[in-house]
């Protein structure tokens, strides 16, 4: 029994490092411009040149040459920098740049302390498009300290997602003016 022990922490150990040792071929690149990783003001050249790597390497290159696919964002980069812009306010739940996805927790406005708000955005495309971006506003009131769900206006909605667009496309405009 003492020689099991004996054996079992480094076998443990060299199965951990085998297993890590493995990762060391799965190549991850954001060389697409419109990935929300990308730096502002970066160029396609050097998104490409920086930005592949190895799990353990990335964004600082690649010494070899690998195979694997390359994994691109699949949303607008203006889009998604411009809904976590115009969402600041509110504390964010979840943020999610290769789905296109931000959720939010519930927001007290300091002016109305007996009703909160909390939003969903969903980036849909890689065109800064009034299509590729949907918001969903929910609404809740207190009435005998519960909170009931409420219609939300759906101006509330349209009016975000009208500032995320306008945001996005300033965003772009300032992108095109630096290059």
């Amino acid at each position: 029994m003492r020689i099991l022990r004996k054996f079992a922490v480094p076998a443990t150990v060299a199965v951990s490092l085998l297993a890590l040792a493995g990762c060391s071929g799965v190549k991850t690149s954001a060389a697409d411009i419109n990935s929300p990783l990308v730096p502002q003001g970066s160029s396609p050249a050097q998104v490409a040149d920086s930005s592949s790597g190895t799990l353990f390497t990335f964004g600082r290159g690649s010494s070899g040459g690998g195979t694997a696919q390359a994994t691109q964002i699949q949303v607008n980069a203006y889009l998604w920098r411009a809904t976590l812009s115009t969402l600041a306010f509110m504390p964010l739940v979840s943020a999610d740049p290769f789905g296109g996805v931000v959720i939010t927790d519930w927001y007290t406005p300091p002016a109305t302390p007996d009703e909160r708000f909390k939003v969903n955005a969903y980036i849909l495309g890689r065109q800064l498009t009034a299509n590729a971006i949907q918001v969903s506003v929910f609404h809740q009131t207190e009435q005998n300290g519960q909170w009931v769900d409420t219609p939300a206006d759906p101006a509330t909605a349209s009016g975000l997602e009208d500032r995320i667009l306008a945001n996005a496309a300033d965003l772009q405009a300032a992108a095109q003016h630096t290059n």
